[in-house]
Parts: structure tokens; sequence; C-alpha cells
């Protein structure tokens, strides 16, 4: 027999994470195995495949996915840091690789060896970022930190525009604003960054004909002739209007069968055909509240780096979430976001799975930590 009142990293670890994010986070996996049921044998047999292909494809990405989720929560904030670092060197690699021999795939070159690493380098960036801007905060190195700071985003951003990943472009970008933000910047740096930002979206309108096509044919589809853009987010928008609130039922969708990637990026619209308007609000409603979570246990850490590091990964996760959702319901252009934990994807989970894992791991309870600050702060 063991003792209750015997401790060991398993039981320590059970009593520091939050148990609401993990729980969270292992019920959006269920949701995700439920709508690839729902959502991808159609696309299979479009693609004459087996009819659960995508579906036992799924299910088996989600154990090493929970795994990679629950080693990398054991992880100190150090070593954190040092395993941030390691994966943003490789990613960084097999972009570079990614770019020189990937195979191109519908205009883009994103893939290496059945990797997208772009999906990788995003938590990583995230978490060297943070402490970049937290180390930044600090008197001494206070300026070669936010150099590191303000040079690691034209680093990760530029491959990732050759490729060309607009969307990841602007998550990645807008991440980097929300902690430069939280580091305090002037109200001039807001001003500047926000005229950086319109002359980039500005470059990109101008000088990149997918971008050009896209924003043009969201705006007006008729007015450079046809709509074979704007099928796809089209189609989903009135998947999602012809369910009602109530749906048409598991299975019962039709939209499915002639919207190509109804199981990745159009997930959302299939939930809204099959399980009804009230299902999306509720979906809805739970991104929010995980996101509401981790900012709450972001704000209560007392170490700079660990908050700022947790702030920016809920950041993502809800940006990430925010913009799937949003091109459903045709609001904004086609991006190729997936929806956190229920798109199909192996590298999108897999990545997904190491962010929330950092994210649990920086917002454990350290109560020997506490009494250190404490103690330093004692007269």
């Amino acid at each position: 027999m063991i003792s209750r009142a015997e401790r060991g990293p398993v039981a320590d670890w059970f009593r520091s994470i939050d148990r609401w994010l993990l729980g969270s986070f292992a019920a959006l996996m269920v949701i995700g195995l439920v709508m690839a049921l729902a959502a991808s044998p159609a696309v299979a047999e479009r693609l004459n495949l087996p009819t659960f292909h995508f579906v036992d494809r799924q299910a088996l990405l989600l154990a090493p996915t929970a795994l990679l989720m629950i080693v990398t929560s054991f992880l100190s904030p150090r070593h954190t840091r040092r395993a941030a670092l390691i994966v943003f060197a490789v990613s960084m690699a097999l972009i570079v690789l990614a770019l020189l021999f990937g195979a191109e795939v519908k205009g883009s070159r994103r893939w290496i060896m059945g990797v997208q690493p772009s999906e990788f380098i995003k938590p990583a960036f995230v978490i060297l970022a943070a402490w970049a801007f937290s180390e930044g905060g600090r008197t001494h190195g206070a300026v070669p930190s936010r150099i590191l700071a303000f040079l690691l985003l034209p680093l990760t951003i530029v491959p990732l525009i050759m490729q060309p990943d607009f969307g990841q472009t602007m998550l990645i970008s807008v991440v980097w604003a929300a902690l430069f933000f939280m580091a305090g910047l002037h109200w001039f740096w807001v001003l500047g960054l926000g005229g950086v930002g319109a002359v980039g979206g500005f470059l990109a309108f101008r000088f990149s004909p997918h971008v050009h096509e896209r924003v043009l044919r969201f705006i007006d589809p008729d007015s450079i002739g046809g709509m074979v853009d704007t099928f796809q987010v089209d189609t989903a928008l009135q998947s999602i209007l012809s369910g009602g609130w109530l749906g048409r039922g598991p299975g019962e969708g039709v939209y499915k069968r002639i919207l190509p990637d109804a199981h990745t990026d159009f997930v959302f619209a299939v939930t809204g055909e099959e399980f009804g308007m009230l299902a999306c609000l509720a979906l809805i409603a739970f991104f929010g509240l995980i996101v509401m979570r981790g900012l709450w246990l972001a704000s209560r850490n007392e170490d700079p780096f660990c908050r700022f590091a947790a702030a920016g990964l809920i950041i993502m996760f809800g940006v990430q979430s925010w913009i799937n959702m949003a091109v459903n319901i045709r609001a904004i252009p086609a991006k190729g976001m997936t929806l956190p934990f229920i798109s199909y994807g192996g590298s999108s989970l897999l990545a997904l799975g190491l962010g929330m894992g950092f994210l649990i791991a920086l917002t454990r309870k350290r109560p020997h930590v506490m009494l250190e600050q404490q103690a330093r702060q004692a007269p």
C-alpha cells in the first residue's frame, strides 16, 4: 500500500496543473473525433479512399498528441525555454528545406517529409518572444533582449511569406504585437506598428497575386470574373444556414459531399449543418471560456516570463480559433487555418499538443517559487 501523504512527481504534477484546462483540451479532442466521423467519410469516398480513412488517422493521432501534451506539461520554465529553442531551430531548418525541396501544393511549399513545420514553429516562437520581452523588462541586459525580440519576428515570418503562408504570418504577427503591448510599449510604438502592418498588408495586396485575387473576390466575387475562389466559403456559409437552429441530424448533411475541405478548414460548417446553430454557439462559448481561463491564469502568475508566455500561447489558440470560424461564416477571406483539436491534420494536432502542453506547464502552481519570492521581498 502507498500512503496518500507520500508525494511523487506524478502526484505533484496532478496537484499543480490546472485540471480545468487539461479537461477542456481532452473534451475538444473528443469533439474533434466526433466531427471527423461526421465530416470526413464523404471526403474519403470522394477521393476513392476507405470510408473511415481520415477517422482512423485522427484517432491514431490522438494518443501521441495527448502523450506529447502531458509530457511537455511536466517541464519547468527553464526547460520549456530550452525545448522551445530546439523546436524553433528544427522547424526553421525544415521550413528552409520545404522551400528548396518540398512539393508544391495549391501554390505553396509548406510540406517536407509529410510534416508542415510552420505549425510547430508557432508555439516555439511564442515562448522565445515571451522570454525576450520578459528579459527586456529587467535592468540588466535589457537592450540585447529587446533587439532579439524585434529581430525574432522578421526572422520567423520572412520564410513563411516565401512559402507563401499568409495565414500563419498574420497569426504570428498578431501574437507578437500582443506580447509587445503587454511589455508596456509606448503609444508611439503602437501607432508605428499599426502603420507598418498597414503598409505590409498593402504591399501583399499589391504584389502578391494570391492575396490580390482572394481579397478582390471576397469583396466582390464578380469583380474579376467567376466565383471559383469563393466556392468553399460560399458553400460553408450555406451549409451553416441550411442546418437552422437544431441541425439536420448527425450524418444527414449534404453540403459536406461537395465541400473539398469539409474535414479540415470547414469542419465548423459541417457542425452547423448537422448539429445546428445552437451547437455552433456552444462551441464558440467553449473556446471563449478556455481563452478567458488561460488569460486569468496568466494574469495571476508572478513570473514575467511565465505570464507573457502563457498569455501569448492562449492568445494564439484563441486567434486561430476565431480565424477558422470567421472564414466559415464568410466574415474574412479564406486563410487555410485549422480549428484547434477539431479539424483533421496531423501536424496541426501534434503542434497544438506541444503548445498547450507548454501552456499547462507554465500555468502550474509552484508554491516553492512563491515562497522564495516572498522571502526575497521581506525586509
